[in-house]
């Protein structure tokens, strides 16, 4: 698809902030859940931080030629809580943090020397499009559980609820937020096309305030699906501290407990954190794969697999130094440059400072929490959904009447649907990397069989 900015190009500065803020919503939710889910006093502003950080490592290692951020990696969560377990003291935990993103940082650089050395072909022949595509589809629809989720209308969720209005206002929200952004993507002129995400986030979040007011009046909370209670603390007291806030950075709750550090412990971080670091390098690769056939750049050749396995490794340590999750380049991101057309790295270097500079404004960081999850689960169907299809679009040169790609294909899909995940103690092994392996191995076994001649 052709881009309205490619890769070197540089928007104005008005749009670049306005684009880079737009990134910026579409790779928040997954971001700072991660610190959420772990728990341990882990700062959701300090990972922000961190993501900007390790994303600008990443775009110096790869000289400013992928355009996509890195966020905080889902696939370490249980490698995360296993550095807090055993009854391990809180400061030692934020050490493990450390020691495990520079561990898994490690393996990637160890990768990147082997890739330098021997090259990327090895890469497109134990993964052609046949394997890649579906896996790229997969990575999607992996994601689509969360999406509707959020939108409050799985089975689960009506089951949860209190009341089936908080389900159905919390649709309605999701799904104005979905309808605006697809008819300004759509429909939109000039700065409405480029700017659909942000648009429809600020059309949910308008009917989400919209039924708030109609609750209140009525008496009806079951329809408040906003909690504007983030905000409304700061200004209980007003101070200096309700508008700047220092992040609360791994390295800081770190110090003092190195001194701590058992040899058992550094192998079961080592344990918990070097295999994960092989599993998300497969998605490391699925997603330049799918970004490159997005932007037609080639990106495992330039910059090249071992620049984007050290800027993501690198990075990675970096920003973990900071906000304690190890980063990895985010879907989110992706699916925001195939909808958006905007594939400016200088969008995505704004995006990384504005994430920065933002986690230290209490006020603006209160109100991205006011977001309800229904709104973001609306956005968030256009943007797996548009993973899921390019994936999909890789397909469309195989030769699926070949019994050997329909059955690989086949494989890497029912896989990936179907949530194959396999666990090895605090190493998991995601739907998304089983179905990959799958996939090679499929391949790989079939295709000893000549093509017999038609």
């Amino acid at each position: 698809m052709k881009m309205i900015f490619d890769v070197k190009d540089k928007p104005k500065f008005g749009q670049l902030i306005v684009f880079a803020f737009q990134q910026l919503l579409a790779i928040m939710a997954a971001t700072i859940a991660v610190p959420m889910i772990v728990g341990n006093g882990m700062s959701t502003s300090a990972a922000l931080f961190g993501a900007g950080v390790g994303t600008l490592v990443y775009v110096a290692f790869t000289k400013a030629k992928s355009p996509v951020f890195l966020g905080s990696s889902l696939a370490f969560l249980g490698s995360m809580a296993a550095a807090f377990g055993g009854g391990v003291a809180v400061g030692l935990g934020y050490v493990g943090l450390i020691i495990g993103a520079v561990l898994a940082g490690l393996v990637y650089v160890v990768l990147a020397i082997i890739v330098k050395a021997v090259g990327v072909n090895w890469i497109n022949k134990i993964m052609p499009a046949v394997v890649i595509g579906p896996t790229v589809a997969i990575i999607g629809l992996s994601l689509a559980g969360n999406a509707i989720g959020d939108l409050g209308a799985t089975a689960a969720k009506f089951a949860e609820a209190k009341s089936v209005f908080t389900q159905y206002a919390s649709i309605i929200c999701g799904l104005v937020t979905l309808a605006v952004t697809m008819l300004c993507s759509v429909y939109g002129k000039k700065m409405g096309k480029l700017i659909p995400f942000i648009i429809g986030i600020l059309a949910g979040y308008a009917t989400a305030s919209l039924l708030f007011v109609i609750g209140t009046v009525t008496g009806h909370d079951s329809i408040k699906v906003i909690d504007y209670t983030a905000l409304t603390s700061l200004f209980d007291k007003i101070s200096i501290s309700s508008f700047i806030a220092v992040p609360d950075f791994t390295f800081v709750k770190a110090f003092g407990s190195f001194g701590s550090i058992t040899p058992a412990y550094l192998g079961t971080i080592a344990v918990a954190f070097i295999p994960v670091a092989f599993v998300v390098f497969a998605e490391h690769i699925a997603d330049h794969k799918n970004l490159s056939s997005i932007i037609e750049k080639d990106l495992l050749e330039d910059p090249g697999l071992s620049r984007t396995l050290l800027g993501d490794g690198v990075g990675s340590m970096v920003g973990a130094f900071f906000g304690g999750c190890p980063n990895t380049t985010y879907g989110e991101s992706v699916g925001c440059v195939a909808i958006t057309k905007n594939a400016s790295v200088a969008t995505i270097i704004c995006t990384a400072v504005e994430a920065m500079v933002i986690s230290f404004i209490a006020p603006f960081v209160a109100f991205l929490s006011t977001i309800p999850a229904c709104v973001m689960g609306g956005v968030c169907i256009a943007l797996y959904g548009f993973i899921a299809v390019s994936g999909l679009k890789m397909l469309q040169k195989v030769d699926l009447d070949d019994n050997r790609n329909l059955f690989t294909a086949s494989v890497i899909l029912i896989a990936g649907v179907g949530g194959m995940v396999l666990n090895f103690g605090n190493v998991t092994i995601t739907e998304v990397a089983c179905a990959l392996i799958l996939g090679i191995l499929t391949n790989v076994m079939l295709g000893r069989k000549k093509k017999e001649d038609k």
